[in-house]
Formats: C-alpha cells, structure tokens, sequence
C-alpha cells in the first residue's frame, strides 16, 4: 500500500468531463440522467404518497427501505449474475421489469386502488429491479473509458444520480401538487425506456465479455470466498457502514421535518430535497480537485464529519433557510464519500470478481441505509430531533474506524489477468470430478523460516480468495528445512478457474516468496480416489507422453505447469527446454 498522500498532480489537467468523449459511455450517461430524474419522481411521490394515505412516520420512513431492503438480499446473488451471464442482456431485462412495475403503480394509483401495503410491495419490486441492475451497471463502467478516467466516470455516473436529485424533486412536487403522484409514477415508467434504446443499440467488444461456466450457487459461494479473505474489501464495508446508515436519516426522514418542523408542503419538500441533490452534483464536478488535494481515507473521513455535523442542523433547527443550505453541504458530503469508497473498491477487485464484489459493497451501502432509515424512523416517532441527534453521533463515532480500516491505495495493483496456464497431468478429470488436493513442496534455508511463513499468510489469502476451501503450511519432522503447502478445491473445474483467475500482482507477491526458497519448488495435483475420474486408467497417449501412470503429475518450477504461478519465472523447465 502506497503512503497516505495526495493523488499524482497529472489529475489537475483532467477535465471533470473527459469519460464524455466517449460515444457508448457519453449516450448510457445521457440516459441514465433521464432513468435518474425519473426515480425522483417516484421517490418524492411515493413518499408524499404514503403521508396522504396513513399518519404513521414509521410507514413513510419504510418507503426507502422498501427501495433499499432488495439490495440487501439480492445484492450478492446479483453481482454473481452479472459475472456468470450477459450483462448487457441482464441489464436490458432488469429495465423491461422496472418499466412494468412503475408502469402497474401508476394505473394503481390514477384508479385510486393504491394502499399502503400495495405501495410498499411495489417500490420493493422496483428495488428489486435496481438490486439486480447495479452490480452489473457498475460492473460495465471499466470497459467503457481507459483506465485512467475510470474515477471520474464513476463520479459521472453518480453526477447524474444526484442531477436527477437536483432536478427531479423540484419538478416532482410540482407534478404532486398539480396532478397527483399517479403522473409522478408514470414519467418514472417512461424514463426507463431510454436506457432499453442505448442498450439495446450497444454492442460491447467480445473481448470485454467474459462468460464464466460456474453455476450461481458457486458463483455466490465464490464471491463471499473472496470477501471473507480481502482485508482491503472488508475495510471498504466497514467504512461504508458507518458512513451510510447516519447518513440515511436524511432523505428518510425530510418528509417528516417538512410536514411538522418546518410546516411546509410537497413544493417546499422538493426545493430541498433539491438543495441535497444540488450540492451533490456539485461535489462530483469538482472530485478531481478533491481527489488530488486528499487521499481517499481522508475524504472518507472528512465526509463523514460533514454528515454528522448536517444532521445535527437540519434535525435542531426548524428553519428552512438553514436546513437548505445544511442540505447542500450534506449532498456534497454524500457524493464525496460513495465515491470515494466506489472506486476503493472497484480499484481492488480483480476482473473475474468484480461484479460480485461490487454486490457486497452495494448490499453494505443500500443495506445500511435500508436498516438506518427503520431504526431512525421508529426513533422519529417519538421525537424527531432525538433521531437526528442519534445519526449524528453514529457518524461522528463512525469517523473513528480511519484508525483500524484504511482504505486501500489501488495504484500499486496491477490486476489484470496473468499468462494463463495449463497443469501439466497424466489422468484428465471432468470438471465436476473432486475434491483436488494440490501439494507445493518448498526448501527454505532456516535463516529465511520466519519471513517465509509470514509471506505465505499473504499466499494464503490468495489461494483461499481465488477459490481455495482449505489451506495448510506443514514443516517436515526429519528434513526440517522443507515446508510443504496444500490447498483443496472443490472440484478440478473450480482448480482450473483458480488458474484462469491469477493476477499479475498476485505473480509478483508468488515472486517475493520464491526469493526465500532453494533449490526445486515441487507441485502435485491429486483427485480423490472416489471421484469418478479416481481409478479412470490412463490414457499413455495423453497428456506429456511420458509413460507416467500416477493419478498426479509433480512439476518442478514449471510455472506454466503448476500452482507457484510465477514463483518459478526464468526457471529451467523440468524437460531442461527454454523456460515459459
């Protein structure tokens, strides 16, 4: 990790709208604004919605958690989708099922049929939509700009979400107050359907699309594999979770300040849920001067003081002309801060994982939210300003995690795929065939014992993330300076992805390792014997044609060969040819 510090200048001379010289990114931008005005409406108006049809505050702040709830429980499965199917094709479906459910509330509510229950279900199905579309939406940014205008668009992408926060609450009151929320819901339905032209006039390189043979079931068990093993993902979710959750007392909970505290109606609502969205989009246009001036973890944390200072005001003083203004610092401090952990995030995940991890992060943001706007919703029934004062003092505690969870600095990875490579064996199991035990035999001079072990913890986390379910590092009794490790896999397809899956920062750190070893590094690859390909006998004319009959084929620093993935580099190959 790179030393906290201010980003390379060269980001001075990056204009905010630089990712909008490209056509794809530029036409899903201009179409996501409109998707993004039209949310608004909905959120305006089915919150003012669920104020006209019942007194209780706790059902009006359950409106956003019905919006946010389905990323809690779909957020993980969906980011696996989005890395085992199409994403473009994911993407144009999710738009079709949200056009059909604005769609439905719409004629609902213009035929007065809507009720509170039947509000509910149908923003959480509209949820429901976005939690399927996010991780794969996100997950297609990288292949649309280079890489080093990949920050700024993401602060494009949130630019138009909070645009449309700008725009769309002003308009959207307006519309409530002139011609009812059933309209609000139908210009929500029709801005979908700009997103379904670009996509559907997008054609992504091949390249770019990359369709993994995993089911969904070992695609999630994947994902959360990878989590519970990147130290850098779960310092990400942390500061994320302490960041969201105060912060959603904003949003959940101004309808309330603006009915009793403020004493206003659904024009006043939009006008400042309009400041929030304003200052928001005027943090994405100037993150580059940010992000040049501080380093991640200190926006993060900046950010978070600034949310907790914005509740304490909009939540203790009952005057419009300040909560306005408390608002817009409070948007900037909102975008400063998802941004900010957006890219941390994506800046970690390599290619094969990117759209499952970026389900977890959207699962801890909108998770978070959802659960914060409850708890601060049912604390509002009671007293109002207790409920602020409580999200503040959350977000002000929350400042605290910079100490323990730094976020990492991604300048330093190089996580683009490795050369691959094909173990070298005699028996050739089906993909199903396992468990797969694989056994790296190393010489470690004792002097070098205690740094060794403590680089093959990082090895461990690598194996485990990449699709390892076991991890051993043994010493041998009698030669005391040969270590052994084993890992298992649960079957050899997942073996073979965990080849498809090496990094070549991952390369390196196997690199570092082999520094501490003399001598051959010696690799086995064994299936269990009550697999169906155990006792198959084996094929002499496959494979090296060596004539071995062994269920298992040792490599000696072969890295195209076997699983020191680099550790071998420059090596002599085990047949003495030229090294791979």
């Amino acid at each position: 990790m790179s030393e906290l510090g201010p980003r390379d200048v060269s980001m001075t001379r990056m204009s905010p709208w630089a990712p909008l010289r490209h056509k794809v990114f530029a036409a899903l931008f201009a179409a996501q604004l409109g998707s993004n005005i039209g949310t608004f409406f909905q959120t305006v108006a089915a919150a003012w919605l669920m104020g006209d049809l019942t007194s209780s505050r706790t059902l009006v702040a359950l409106i956003q958690t019905a919006s946010l709830l389905p990323m809690l429980l779909l957020g993980l499965p969906a980011g696996a989708l989005a890395d085992i199917f199409d994403r473009r094709l994911l993407l144009l479906a999710t738009q079709a099922w949200m056009v059909t459910c604005a769609g439905a509330l719409a004629i609902l509510t213009m035929t007065d049929h809507v009720t509170p229950a039947s509000l509910l279900a149908l923003t959480f199905a509209l949820g429901s939509g976005g939690a399927l579309m996010m991780p794969a939406w996100q997950a297609i940014q990288p292949d649309l700009v280079p890489a080093k205008e990949f920050g700024q668009a993401v602060a494009l992408s949130s630019l138009t979400f909070n645009a449309g926060r700008a725009i769309g609450p002003a308009l959207a009151g307006a519309l409530v107050a002139a011609a009812g929320p059933g309209w609000a819901f139908a210009v929500n339905a029709a801005s979908f359907l700009g997103v379904i032209v670009v996509l559907a006039w997008w054609r992504p390189a091949r390249t770019s699309i990359r369709l993994s043979n995993e089911s969904l079931r070992g695609a999630v068990r994947a994902g959360l594999r990878y989590g519970a093993n990147a130290p850098g993902l779960r310092a990400v979710l942390v500061r994320t979770v302490v960041f969201a959750a105060p912060a959603a007392a904003f949003q959940s909970l101004l309808p309330t300040v603006v009915r009793d505290q403020l004493d206003l109606g659904s024009g006043g609502y939009g006008v400042l849920l309009g400041c929030f969205g304003i200052g928001a989009a005027a943090a994405a246009i100037l993150r580059p001067r940010l992000d040049v001036a501080l380093h991640t973890d200190h926006l993060v944390w900046a950010s978070t003081i600034a949310v907790a200072a914005c509740l304490l005001v909009v939540g203790l003083v009952p005057n419009p002309w300040l909560v306005g203004p408390a608002l817009f610092l409070a948007g900037g401090a909102w975008t400063t801060g998802t941004v900010s952990l957006n890219v941390s995030m994506q800046g970690i995940l390599p290619w094969w994982v990117r759209a499952r991890g970026l389900g977890i992060y959207m699962l801890a943001l909108a998770g978070s939210m959802a659960i914060g706007s409850a708890i601060w919703g049912i604390i509002a029934d009671w007293s109002i300003p207790a409920a602020y004062v409580s999200a503040a003092l959350v977000a002000a505690l929350g400042s605290f995690t910079i100490l323990r969870w730094k976020l990492a600095a991604a300048g330093d990875l190089d996580l683009s795929p490795a050369t691959p490579s094909e173990p070298i064996i005699n028996l050739h199991p089906g993909p199903d065939d396992g468990p797969v035990l694989v056994t790296v035999s190393y010489r470690v001079p004792e002097a070098a014992h205690a740094e060794f072990t403590e680089m093959m913890r990082r090895v461990e986390r690598d194996r485990r993330r990449s699709g390892a379910s076991e991890w051993w590092l043994f010493r041998d009794l009698a030669d005391t300076d040969r270590f052994v490790e084993t890992f298992t896999t649960a079957t050899w397809g997942e073996h073979l992805r965990q080849h498809e899956r090496r990094t070549r920062t991952a390369d390196v750190m196997l690199q570092r390792t082999r520094e501490f070893v003399e001598g051959d590094v010696e690799v086995a690859h064994l299936v269990s014997a009550y697999s169906d390909a155990g006792l198959t006998p084996v094929n002499t004319d496959a494979g090296n044609g060596d004539g071995d009959t062994a269920a298992h084929h040792t490599a000696t620093r072969h890295p195209a060969a076997d699983d020191t993935a680099g550790v071998g580099l420059g090596a002599p190959t085990v047949d003495g040819g030229p090294s791979t």
